[in-house]
């Protein structure tokens, strides 16, 4: 068969269609802000636990470093 098995005919939309896609996109405009504000909570707080990541992480590392200087010392080996 070389003719389509069914014509699909699109006429121009009415004018009611523009208020419709009109309300369509305010619609996504809030959703878009509203998902935007969150994201930038989210993101504030990323950043306060990664620096508290950070400054727990030097501190584990600090007090890793003076445990292993302490031990040595009571053991007799030269301290570095």
């Amino acid at each position: 068969m070389t003719a389509p098995r069914r014509r699909l005919l699109r006429s121009i939309p009415p004018p009611e269609a523009d208020a419709v896609l009109d309300r369509q996109v305010l619609r996504l405009r809030s959703k878009l802000d509203k998902e935007r504000l969150a994201l930038t909570r989210l993101l504030r707080r990323l950043k306060r636990v990664f620096h508290s990541f950070e400054r727990c992480q030097v501190r584990v590392t600090r007090f890793e470093r003076e445990l292993a200087r302490s031990e040595s010392q009571v053991r007799g080996r030269p301290q570095r």
